[in-house]
C-alpha cells in the first residue's frame, strides 16, 4: 500500500512485550517503566491474525521486537506459527484473509526477523532457526565488559557474546550488530566495531534519539553518522556500496573490502523519512505510523470485540494515511512512549 506521499508501506515491526532483562541508559530508567498488564498485551493468536491481514495488504517484511522478545514465554511457538502461516497472496481489499488461505511463510516473498539484546540468544538460537526465523539483529553498544554493565545495568556481556557465537554457528548469517553511538560513552570503540566486518558481521551505527525517558542531556551524548564516518576514515578505507540486500534506512559502506558491511542509521542528522516503509505495532496493540510520533491507532479493542478482517484492514489503511511526511524531533517534539514501549 502507498501512503499520502507515495511511499510504499511494506514493513511491520511487532513488539511482543514491553518487558526487558536490561536497563539500557538511553532506553529505560533505572527504576523501570510502568509495565502493561498481562491481559492488555496482544495474545499470540492476535499477532498471527494481524500479520496475516497485513500481508494481505502487501506487507512483506516482519520483525519481532520488544522490550526483549526472548523474555516472552512461548516466543518459539509464535515464530513457528508465523513461518508456517504466511498470509495469502490475494489482497484483503478484495478477498479478506483467513487461515484457510495461508501459504508457507518460508520463501522470498515474505521475511521474518528479530531484534534481540542477545542475553538469552545462546539458549534460543537453534530453536529460532529450527522454527524458521530468517534473520537476527543483536543490539550491542560496547565490546568492553565493564562498560557493558554501565550501559545496561547488568553483567551479561559474556552471555551476549556466547549468544552471538551460537547464532552464527547455527546459520544466522550475516548477523547484524546494532550500535547506538553515544559521545563520551562508546564513540572510542568505533574502530573495534568496524573490525567486526572483517569477520563477516554487518555493523550498524545508530544515532541516539531523544526519547522522553532519557531526553535530558541528549545533545551532549549525540554524535552524528557523519562524525562517526570521519572517525572511521582516520583508520580505515571506506566506500559507499549498494551491494547486498536492501538496507532500509541505513547508508551502507564497505571497509577495507572486508566481507561484512558497515551501516549508518541517521534519523536526526540525515532524516530518512522520505524512504520510510514501515509501521510499528506496540505490545499492547496500537499501530503507530511513525516511531517518533505519538499518533497511534487501537487494534486490540476491535480485535477483541468482533471486528472482521476487513475492519482491521481498514484500520491499517487509516494508519498508513496518518503517516507523516517526517518526524519533528528538530522542533523538540519528543515522543511520550519510551523506546522499550514502542519496540524501536
Amino acid at each position: 500500500m502507498k501512503d499520502r506521499f507515495g511511499r510504499t508501506i511494506s514493513y511491520l515491526r511487532i513488539s511482543v512485550t514491553d518487558r526487558c532483562n536490561l536497563r539500557c541508559l538511553y532506553c529505560m530508567p533505572v527504576q523501570g517503566i510502568s509495565l502493561v498488564q498481562h491481559k492488555d498485551i496482544l495474545r499470540y493468536e492476535e499477532i498471527v491474525r494481524l500479520v496475516r491481514i497485513a500481508a494481505g495488504l502487501g506487507f512483506r517484511k516482519f520483525r519481532l521486537t520488544g522490550g526483549e522478545p526472548l523474555v516472552r514465554k512461548g516466543i518459539i511457538g509464535l515464530v513457528g506459527t508465523l513461518t508456517r502461516n504466511c498470509p495469502p497472496r490475494n489482497n484483503t481489499e478484495n478477498h479478506g484473509t483467513s487461515p484457510r488461505n495461508s501459504v508457507p511463510f518460508r520463501g522470498k516473498s515474505h521475511s521474518l526477523a528479530m531484534t534481540t539484546n542477545g542475553v538469552l540468544l545462546s539458549e534460543y538460537a537453534r530453536p529460532l532457526k529450527t522454527a524458521g526465523l530468517g534473520r537476527i539483529n543483536v543490539s550491542l553498544d560496547t565490546l568492553d565488559r565493564a562498560k557493558y554493565q554501565r550501559i545496561t545495568g547488568f553483567d551479561a556481556f559474556d552471555r551476549v557474546m556466547a549468544g552471538i557465537r551460537k547464532a552464527r554457528a547455527v546459520g544466522f548469517e550475516p548477523l547484524k550488530i546494532n550500535v547506538v553511538a553515544m559521545r563520551g560513552i562508546n564513540d572510542d570503540e568505533v574502530g573495534d566495531f568496524v573490525r567486526l566486518a572483517r569477520e563477516g558481521f554487518e555493523v550498524r551505527f545508530i544515532e541516539l534519539m531523544p526519547f522522553r525517558v532519557r531526553a535530558e542531556g541528549w545533545s551532549d551524548r549525540f554524535i552524528s553518522g557523519a562524525q562517526i564516518r570521519e572517525k572511521i576514515a582516520q583508520t580505515f578505507h571506506i566506500r559507499r556500496t549498494d551491494e547486498g540486500p536492501a538496507a532500509g534506512p541505513a547508508r551502507m559502506y564497505r571497509a577495507e573490502d572486508w566481507p561484512g558491511r558497515i551501516g549508518f542509521i541517521e534519523p536526526i542528522s540525515s532524516r530518512f523519512c522520505s524512504a520510510c516503509n514501515r509501521l510499528r505495532l506496540t505490545a499492547d496493540g496500537f499501530l503507530k505510523p511513525c516511531l517518533l510520533s505519538d499518533v497511534e491507532v487501537d487494534l486490540k479493542t476491535p480485535l477483541r470485540t468482533g471486528a472482521t478482517d476487513e475492519d482491521i484492514a481498514g484500520l491499517f489503511r487509516e494508519t498508513i494515511l496518518e503517516k507523516p511526511r517526517g518526524h519533528h524531533l528538530k522542533e523538540h517534539k519528543i515522543p511520550v512512549r519510551t523506546m522499550a514501549q514502542v519496540g524501536g
